[in-house]
């Protein structure tokens, strides 16, 4: 009887502090925006920023030192390449670069004198390619479709112009080549491999500073033992919940948009994406409350909060590798939640790998949420005590460091 009585007790404690959060946000507008209308804005932004998917029509600058038939038709097959758009014929490559660094392009093609006669000859001539390295996406993907047409072009010189000289006997295939396949992102898209990124990192920042600024806020106003009642673990996770429910929906729906209104389908399991999906914002959970409980300081704890959480994408390996990185960068890299996620993401929604490769990361995520939970509730659960709470309705030790 007595363990039944501490049950109820306790799940009536997990539902007053859910009821109590739902009803403080149903009171405060600006709260209730900060986890509505923000999160779907930023989303909305950025779904909106990304719709075009690939680069098309990059200027870039040719300077043509030949000016021949065949210098022209090389210029002729890059203009139609769909990627890149001949915005300026410069005379000279000083001139190229004077525009690459006014920003009126992104690269700047030097074909070189005699270009015409030395292919005829069956000499190896080089195009050169300078592209703007400080705008890495634009620059690359400039330089990638000039390579592209350039091969173009080599087929085209080869099947017409050196069949008609030498016949078609004289032509013999290169003896060794390169056939790439893209795996997961074969169309290169910028919004199917950036969007997936950016919108779980935007909704683990703004979910992880709400439930920091909720722990903070009973903190501040001095409420710590009215609300952790009896039974604080259960306390704590009916405040936190309702948000770690409602940005999993906001993720859902953020992988129902790129999965299947612009992407083709999710590749693997959609219940392993759900539960990395609340797994990661569980995490994201348990890190407010580790950073509450520990400096007990509303504004020291949102600060701290956003600039672990904040930078994570940085960190998390999808964007810049971190193999060969110092080792407290690859040890930040594996302790925030968000790298973890990002791989049971890449694994399940464009790769499809099978369901085992993916509970590690899940593990990972429940390992976050379970060392950084229990140390803020370690930390938050003696503010519950009465006598925790001092004459000012401040916790007595609110300003204590650990």
């Amino acid at each position: 009887m007595a363990a039944h009585a501490v049950t109820a007790a306790a799940r009536a404690g997990f539902r007053r502090a859910w009821r109590r959060e739902c009803r403080h946000l149903a009171r405060e507008r600006w709260d209730l925006a900060f986890v509505t209308l923000l999160p779907i804005a930023m989303l909305v932004l950025m779904a909106w920023l990304l719709s075009p998917s690939v680069m098309r029509e990059i200027p870039v600058a040719v300077v043509d030192q030949d000016n021949s038939v065949d210098s022209r038709e090389l210029l002729r097959l890059i203009d139609a390449s769909p990627g890149v758009r001949i915005a300026r014929q410069e005379t000279s490559p000083e001139e190229g670069f004077a525009a690459v660094r006014r920003l009126d392009v992104y690269a700047t093609v030097l074909v070189p004198r005699d270009f015409g006669r030395a292919l005829r000859r069956g000499e190896r001539v080089t195009v050169i390619d300078y592209y703007n390295g400080s705008y890495l996406t634009a620059g690359q993907s400039a330089a990638r479709d000039i390579g592209d047409a350039v091969t173009a072009f080599n087929t085209h010189f080869l099947t017409r112009t050196m069949a008609a000289q030498r016949g078609p006997q004289g032509l013999r295939p290169a003896p060794v080549v390169v056939q790439s396949g893209i795996l997961g992102n074969p169309a290169r898209s910028y919004e199917l491999f950036l969007l997936p990124l950016i919108a779980p990192a935007l909704l683990s920042l703004v979910s992880a500073l709400a439930m920091a600024a909720a722990l903070g806020r009973e903190i501040r106003d001095g409420t710590c033992a009215i609300w952790l009642g009896k039974a604080p673990v259960r306390a704590i996770l009916g405040k936190l919940m309702p948000y770690v429910l409602l940005f999993t929906l906001y993720g859902l729906a953020s992988l129902a948009y790129v999965g299947w209104i612009r992407g083709h389908g999710i590749a693997g399991s959609l219940a392993l994406l759900a539960a990395g999906q609340f797994l990661l914002h569980l995490a994201c959970a348990a890190v407010a409350c580790f950073f509450a409980g520990v400096l007990r300081d509303m504004g020291s704890a949102m600060s701290l909060v956003g600039l672990s959480i904040g930078a994570s994408l940085a960190f998390s390996g999808a964007t810049f590798p971190t193999i060969g990185a110092p080792l407290f960068v690859r040890a930040w890299s594996a302790a925030l939640p968000l790298t973890a996620y990002e791989h049971v993401q890449s694994q399940q929604m464009l790769i499809g790998s099978p369901w085992p490769v993916s509970l590690a990361p899940l593990g990972t995520l429940l390992v976050i949420a379970a060392v950084c939970g229990a140390v803020g509730i370690r930390r938050l659960a003696p503010l519950g005590r009465p006598q925790a709470v001092g004459g000012n309705g401040i916790p007595a030790d609110a300003g204590a460091r650990p």
